[in-house]
């Protein structure tokens, strides 16, 4: 939307924006609140709040209890109506979910798959899945879009998937197929890139400005990048694709790839065959991993995490990250001995580069690729509600 610099319009669509992006981001916040966050008075905050609920992406509810003297604040919550469809493809399954504004999911699907699922399948589905709940669960939703986290290099100008190695997609123009199928707008980024924005907003790095993120699926290791708070995606979109490096292999007993990249050696499909899981979510098999008492589930998992410590040494080098947040398998990997992996890291990476360095398993846990992609239905919105709501 073009607008001109400082005029009225421009400046309320601005202010509307903020109130928006903060309960969206902060959740419920009194006006009381707004008015000092915002710096905007209160019969400002007031009026935009008021503006906002007639477009129905917020409600003002009674204010909470308080022993203050005076009138308390009203309290103003992202509308729960408000909700984006995320959808997750994979080698083994499709996941769609619905996203409200307010962060919850409302519903998800995991729908299995027994072959590589094409563009065009992944497309139906979806819009078979809509279809069905818009006449049940979200029959009285405001669906705003549909945001896809897909395994794979997208581009960041058009959301052309330009390759996707483990679902044999090559330039598959998803959206499109999308868009036409399910009539709504549809956005396309990496899932690992979308993962970091989620953590970074709402998870393990909220309120961390410089983190590394690593994404462990059923297509192999992805990671995204916040550098000074803002997600990198390099020139094309493609960064972050730490999956597909040379890992630094000490142990030659270690290998089990020859030439293989870091996602052949520290793998979901290995994971799942030491406890004999042909196919699993990610709460099944961390909770196999972790009940499980066999010797050889607990060497594996000791050398998936020797080989991951010295990636993410090259990764604290590279980029002085204050944070690292590892999600999906990699979590459970850090999660079978975390300070065996934090001393690992610690030993291979440069002193000054490691001082300080936390690393955290995902917060979100198996919601944070819906929640990441739920961000990029939701982005339009909160950059102008006016627009949208129109």
């Amino acid at each position: 939307m073009a607008e001109r610099v400082g005029t009225f319009d421009g400046v309320h669509r601005r202010n509307l924006s903020k109130l928006l992006g903060l309960v969206h981001l902060e959740g419920p916040l009194s006006r009381a609140r707004l008015t000092q966050v915002t710096g905007l008075n209160r019969s400002t905050v007031a009026a935009l709040s008021a503006e906002l609920v007639e477009a129905g992406l917020v409600e003002e509810r009674a204010p909470d209890p308080t022993n203050r003297v005076g009138r308390p604040s009203p309290v103003v919550a992202p509308h729960p109506g408000v909700i984006a469809v995320a959808v997750n493809p994979e080698v083994d399954a499709v996941t769609i979910a619905a996203v409200g504004l307010d962060g919850a999911i409302v519903v998800r699907e995991r729908h299995e798959m027994d072959h590589l699922v094409t563009p065009a399948e992944t497309a139906q589905l979806i819009a078979d899945v809509v279809e069905r709940w818009r006449s049940d669960v979200l029959r009285r939703a405001r669906i705003v879009g549909i945001g896809l986290a897909v395994p794979g290099l997208v581009r960041a100008s058009d959301g052309l998937v330009r390759l996707a190695p483990h679902l044999e997609w090559t330039d598959a123009p998803l959206r499109a197929l999308v868009e036409e199928a399910a009539r709504l707008p549809a956005f396309i980024g990496n899932d690992a890139s979308l993962g970091a924005v989620a953590e970074h907003l709402f998870g393990a790095g909220r309120g961390v400005d410089d983190i590394v993120y690593l994404n462990g699926g059923a297509s192999g290791i992805g990671g995204g990048l916040i550098v000074h708070g803002a997600p990198v995606g390099g020139s094309g979109g493609y960064a972050g694709e730490f999956g597909q490096n040379r890992p630094g292999i000490a142990a030659q007993g270690d290998r089990r790839a020859a030439g293989g990249v870091l996602e052949d050696e520290v793998s979901r499909e290995r994971l799942l065959g030491v406890v004999g899981l042909h196919a699993a979510d990610e709460p099944t098999l961390a909770a196999a991993l972790s009940g499980s008492e066999s010797p050889e589930v607990a060497d594996e998992l000791a050398r998936q995490r020797r080989i991951l410590s010295t990636a993410l040494a090259n990764a604290v080098n590279v980029l002085n990250p204050s944070l690292v947040v590892l999600g999906g398998f990699l979590a459970t990997v850090a999660e079978s001995d975390p300070a065996a992996l934090a001393a690992a890291v610690a030993e291979q990476a440069m002193p000054a580069a490691a001082e300080g360095l936390d690393i955290r398993v995902a917060a979100l846990g198996e919601d944070r690729l819906a929640i990441g992609a739920a961000e990029l239905a939701f982005e339009r919105l909160l950059a102008d509600p006016l627009q949208e709501a129109a």
